[in-house]
């Protein structure tokens, strides 16, 4: 099992990008298959310090994008949108599996302010 980790800016922020072994792949010298992640968790966490006063100091949103190869970013790959994250919270995203081949990536977007990590936990398979 392989981890990645990324501070989410408020542009898009790839949180994994598959390898692709076709870019530069030459198939007289080499089979390489395309490579497969099976994402097992991706956690997204808002690391502002929660104030018991103002419960809304810290809060922050975002989207998160499964986007397939050689596809932009759009509606219509889009799986949280606008989520909602209080300060000191973390969100799991781990009752989906999901699987991406060569040259798929996770995108995530936060709002400002820019107080987000995100994790994700993956297998080659």
């Amino acid at each position: 099992m392989a981890i990645s980790s990324v501070a989410v800016a408020n542009t898009d922020t790839d949180l994994i990008l598959v390898p692709d072994p076709f870019v530069g792949w030459d198939p007289a010298t080499s089979d390489q298959p395309p490579v497969r992640y099976a994402i097992t968790t991706i956690m997204v966490c808002n690391t502002w310090v929660p104030n018991p006063v103002h419960e809304e100091d810290g809060l922050t949103t975002f989207d998160m994008h499964l986007v397939k190869r050689d596809e932009p970013k759009s509606d219509t790959n889009k799986v949280i949108n606008v989520l909602e994250l209080p300060a000191g919270e973390t969100f799991t995203f781990d009752s989906e599996k999901v699987v991406l081949e060569s040259g798929d990536k996770i995108v995530i977007v936060g709002d400002s302010p820019t107080n987000l990590s995100a994790t994700v936990s993956y297998l080659e398979v």
